[in-house]
């Protein structure tokens, strides 16, 4: 799976002159004979060709100064413009959001071990900037996408001195890598739902199942069908980790389905051949709310949308920041913009209370 950073067209939606979306790519569909697996494959290639659009919103943020990323340009193998104020506001918050979440993790118990799962992982540099700005931390980090993508990502690193010296040996396949810090694994994630003798769950190398482990799906798992995801976090949490281990997920997803931006967004997006099935199943905040807890995080299920997270968990110095690099006046539509998309959190303690204790101070609205 990839990450989508596709928006409606708000000069469409909202009759104004202001605003404005991505433009749409890679239109393919399925002809009308076409067999239901040919219609999966080429729904499938559209989920992986949204990485590059991610790829270059990052590219946009950080040569703007919204984002400190020396990596990101090194992963966008397409040509990069100059996205709007609005949508790298969007990137700007949605990327930090993340960021205070995984480093509130990292710097509990700072000597203990801790696991990272990135599904859907793409051209993600996460795992670089955290190795920079954490060298002596013990973490093993996982990343799990499409052979495609990961086998693009294995020979950008290899291309890449920045980025290769930073890893302790050539990737041993072309598709996959494995070490004892960080590890791609070429894998349909829906191959982790599969508990059958004739499919069973395929090995993820390295993958230790006591540590406390955080899963990350920053626009992933919404591309797929809710009983899907369901059996994934499932498998995840009892067949690849143990039950006693501490656990937790960070979701970056749409809400609000049925309003005129909500509705523009799924069409814009189904122009595509992409489809957010876990949007029209969990569209409000109290849905994403109940949809962790119904995964198993009983200790705790959060969810804000990304609006409140920009007034809320932003200092107003940082805020003060990111309002001098470029001029904005499209307010009403970046607040439409934000309300539109969430982080939801959950955690179980096991026999750790790691979670509870970083994510303890986090600001939120409540249930």
């Amino acid at each position: 799976m990839a990450s989508n950073n596709e928006i409606p067209n708000l000069k469409t939606l909202l009759g104004t002159r202001r605003g404005g979306g991505l433009r749409e790519r890679g239109r393919g569909r399925g002809g009308l004979g076409s067999s239901p697996e040919a219609a999966e494959q080429i729904r499938d290639d559209a989920v992986k060709g949204t990485d590059q659009d991610a790829a270059g919103s990052r590219v946009s943020c950080v040569e703007l100064g919204y984002l400190h990323d020396p990596y990101a340009k090194l992963f966008a193998t397409q040509p990069t413009t100059r996205r709007l104020p609005l949508l790298n506001r969007g990137t700007y918050v949605r990327t930090t959001a993340i960021d205070e979440l995984v480093t509130k993790f990292l710097l509990t118990d700072p000597s203990s071990a801790k696991q990272i799962i990135s599904l859907g992982a793409g051209t993600d540099t996460r795992f670089f900037r955290l190795l920079d700005l954490y060298p002596n931390t013990r973490l093993v980090y996982h990343e799990i996408d499409f052979p495609t993508n990961t086998v693009a990502k294995i020979t950008c690193i290899q291309k890449q001195p920045l980025l290769y010296r930073k890893l302790l040996h050539i990737p041993t396949t072309s598709t996959s890598y494995h070490s004892d810090t960080y590890n791609m694994h070429a894998l349909d994630l829906r191959s982790l739902a599969s508990s059958s003798d004739d499919a069973p769950r395929p090995k993820i190398p390295n993958l230790d199942p006591t540590l406390p482990t955080l899963i990350l799906s920053e626009m992933c798992l919404v591309y797929l069908q809710p009983l899907t995801v369901q059996k994934i976090v499932s498998s995840l949490l009892t067949h690849y980790l143990r039950l006693t281990s501490p656990a937790s997920i960070i979701l970056y997803e749409p809400i609000l389905p049925l309003d005129a931006f909500g509705r523009t967004m799924i069409s814009n997006l189904r122009s595509r051949n992409i489809h957010l099935h876990t949007l029209t199943a969990y569209p409000e905040l109290g849905d994403q709310r109940v949809r962790l807890k119904g995964y198993g995080f009983d200790e705790a299920a959060k969810a804000e949308d990304t609006s409140y997270i920009w007034r809320k968990w932003i200092s107003e110095e940082e805020k003060e920041r990111v309002g001098s690099l470029e001029f904005l006046d499209e307010f009403e539509e970046l607040e439409l913009l934000l309300r539109h998309y969430c982080i939801a959190w959950g955690w179980r303690n096991g026999d750790s209370d790691v979670f509870s204790k970083a994510w303890a101070n986090v600001p939120e609205q409540g249930g």
